[in-house]
C-alpha cells in the first residue's frame, strides 16, 4: 500500500506512525511543514515544505504543492495528522480517500476561535475516515458536525518493550517526581511548581524533574526562584526518545497537570508502562484509565486531582511519597493496564485494517 502522510515529524507520535508502516513494508511518503528533529527511516520518501506565511495563508501555498505531490505519488490513502494546518491542506488539496487523525487541542481548544472553528468543521466533514484516541475528542468532533460513523478510536499506543520497569535504574536517595509535558500554558506546569513548594515542607530533599521545553520555560524558571524551590527543580529540557524510558524508570512518581488532553496522554501511558504511580488532572479520558486511589479500590493506579489546584496535587504527591508499598502497588497495576489496553503494535494493526478498508471502498466507488 502507498500512504502519503501530512504530518509534523517534529512530533514523536506521527514519526512513530510513519516508521511503523514503513517497517511493515508499505511505501510511505511524508510531507512536513516543520523541520524534523527525529531520524527518518531511509525507506521513507520525505519532503519538508517551509513557509514564512502565517496561517491560513500558508495552507493555500502548501496545498498547491501537496496536490502536485499526490498526483505524482498516487497514494492509496492520504493521512493528515491533526485538524489544524495538515488537515486544512488535505482539504484544500482535494485528494481522497482522506484520513484525518485528531490530536486533541485541534478540536477541543482551537475551535473556540471563530475562523478556526469554521475551518475545523469543513475538515471534519471532508474526511472519509477520522481517528482519535479519546472519547472526549470523538464527542467534540460529532458536535462540530463530523459524521459519528466515520469516527474510529485508534490509540497512539505505547511501546511496552521500550517503556518498562527497570529496577536496576532505581537508586537510593531522595524521592524523584517527574513531569514530561511540554512547557506550554495548556500543560499548566505552574501548578506543579506551586505544589512542589508545599511538598518540600515534609520532604525537603525531594527532587522534581521537569522534562520538556516550550514558550513558558523562562517564566517557569523565574517562578521556581520566586517560590524558593529552584534548587529542588531540574529543568532538563526536551528529552530524546531514547532518554525518556530511562528518565521515567528512574523516577518514583509521575505527574501531569494538563488542562486538556485527548484520551490518555502518551507521556502518561509511558509512565504507566514504566511501572510508575501517576497523579494526573481530571482532564481528557484520565478517569477511564487511572482508577483513583482515594476510593480504596484494589485496581487503583494513582490519583486524579482537580485542574489548577496546587494544594490537592501536593496532598496526593505527599501521600505517595510517604508510602512505598502503595507506589509499588499502583505502578504494578498501571503496567498491567497498558499491556492489556494500549499496545502500540496492536493499535497500528487496527489502523492498517482501516487503511485497507477505506482504500478498497474508494476503489469500488471509482469504477
Amino acid at each position: 500500500m502507498r500512504i502519503l502522510f501530512l504530518a509534523g515529524t517534529n512530533s514523536i507520535h506521527s514519526h512513530r506512525w510513519a516508521n511503523y508502516f514503513a517497517h511493515a513494508g508499505h511505501e510511505v511518503h511524508v510531507v512536513s511543514f516543520a523541520r524534523t528533529i527525529q531520524p527518518i527511516l531511509p525507506s521513507i520518501r520525505y519532503r519538508e515544505i517551509i513557509s514564512s506565511l502565517p496561517f491560513p495563508l500558508s495552507a493555500f501555498a502548501h496545498a498547491r504543492i501537496v496536490k502536485r505531490i499526490a498526483q505524482e505519488v498516487r497514494p492509496d490513502v492520504l493521512h493528515a495528522h491533526s485538524a489544524g494546518i495538515y488537515g486544512f491542506v488535505a482539504l484544500l488539496a482535494g485528494f481522497h480517500p482522506f484520513v484525518l487523525t485528531a490530536w486533541g487541542t485541534d478540536v477541543l481548544l482551537n475551535p473556540r476561535a471563530f475562523l478556526k472553528r469554521l475551518i475545523v468543521k469543513r475538515i471534519l466533514r471532508a474526511a472519509d475516515l477520522i481517528t482519535t484516541d479519546g472519547e472526549n475528542t470523538a464527542k467534540a468532533m460529532a458536535r462540530l458536525g463530523a459524521d459519528p460513523r466515520k469516527i474510529k478510536r485508534i490509540l497512539f499506543g505505547t511501546d511496552i518493550e521500550k517503556f518498562r520497569p527497570r529496577p536496576e535504574t532505581k537508586k537510593e536517595g531522595p524521592p524523584r517526581i517527574i513531569s514530561i509535558r511540554s512547557l506550554e500554558p495548556v500543560y499548566d506546569i505552574e501548578t506543579l511548581l506551586r505544589a512542589a513548594a508545599i511538598v518540600l515542607g515534609p520532604f525537603p530533599h525531594a527532587e522534581f524533574v521537569i522534562a520538556g521545553d516550550g514558550s513558558e520555560r523562562a517564566r517557569l524558571e523565574a517562578l521556581a526562584k520566586d517560590l524558593g524551590v529552584a534548587n529542588s527543580i531540574r529543568f532538563i529540557g526536551k528529552i530524546s526518545a531514547e532518554q525518556a524510558p530511562l528518565e521515567l524508570a528512574a523516577a518514583d512518581v509521575y505527574v501531569s497537570t494538563s488542562l486538556s488532553d485527548s484520551g490518555l496522554a502518551a507521556s502518561t501511558a509511558e509512565a504507566m508502562a514504566s511501572g510508575l504511580p501517576v497523579v494526573v488532572t481530571d482532564s481528557g479520558d484520565n478517569r477511564k484509565w487511572v482508577e483513583d486511589g482515594s476510593t480504596g479500590s484494589p485496581q487503583a493506579g494513582g490519583f486524579v486531582v482537580p485542574c489548577r489546584n496546587p494544594k490537592a496535587l501536593a496532598g496526593k504527591l505527599t501521600s505517595l511519597l510517604q508510602d512505598k508499598g502503595t507506589r509499588q502497588s499502583f505502578g504494578t497495576h498501571n503496567r498491567r493496564v497498558i499491556e492489556e489496553r494500549n499496545s502500540y503494535s496492536r493499535e497500528m494493526e487496527k489502523m492498517n485494517r482501516l487503511y485497507e478498508e477505506i482504500a478498497k471502498e474508494r476503489q469500488a466507488t471509482a469504477r
